[in-house]
This record gives structure tokens, C-alpha cells and sequence, in this order.
């Protein structure tokens, strides 16, 4: 069976406004557009770092409760659990460092 979705739970987790922590969740694997549609936003094109929070913000599906992940919840992680983001996107999408620089 093809395996389309993924789980994962962040190190430290996602702290929402109430004082929720938001730990488990769900990735799906990236499509092509996933990829072209950040290349069209503003942010992107003034800092193409940029480009992996809305990457991130289209994959994910689920994070804890929160009804929505936007490139604001994204924004809003920790560095070790973006970073743990950003390895696990290149981990399920089977990127190497020849093939893929951005994200």
C-alpha cells in the first residue's frame, strides 16, 4: 500500500495564543505545486527562505487541535521544531541535497 501521510510529534511543540501545546500531527507528501505556488508570493520573492514556511504550512495537515496550519502557525514553532519539520519533509519526500536546495 502507498503510503501518502505520515505522523510525527514535534520536540518541543506549537504554543497557541490560549497556552495550548500542539505536539502530534500529520504530513502528507508534497506535490509539484506545493512547491510552485510559494514561488508566486511576495514574501518569497523578497526572502526565499521564505519558501519553507508556506511549503510547510500546505503539508501539513493536521498539528494537535488547531483547526488550521498557516504559514502564521509555521512562523510561530520553535527552531528545533522547524528544523525537525524540515528534515522530516525532506525525509518522507525522499530529498537529497543534489536534488532539492530550498526546502
Amino acid at each position: 500500500m502507498f503510503q501518502t501521510e505520515f505522523e510525527f510529534n514535534l520536540p518541543k511543540g506549537y504554543l497557541d495564543a490560549e497556552g495550548n501545546l500542539h505536539r502530534k500531527g500529520i504530513m502528507r507528501l508534497a506535490k509539484a505545486m506545493d512547491e510552485i505556488v510559494p514561488l508566486r508570493d511576495p514574501r518569497v520573492k523578497s526572502n526565499p527562505a521564505y519558501s519553507t514556511v508556506i511549503i510547510l504550512s500546505r503539508v501539513i495537515t493536521r498539528l494537535g487541535a488547531l483547526d488550521e496550519v498557516t504559514p502564521a502557525v509555521i512562523e510561530g514553532l520553535f527552531a528545533c521544531d522547524l528544523n525537525y519539520l524540515y528534515q522530516f519533509y525532506r525525509r518522507i519526500n525522499e530529498l537529497d541535497d543534489e536534488t532539492q536546495s530550498e526546502i
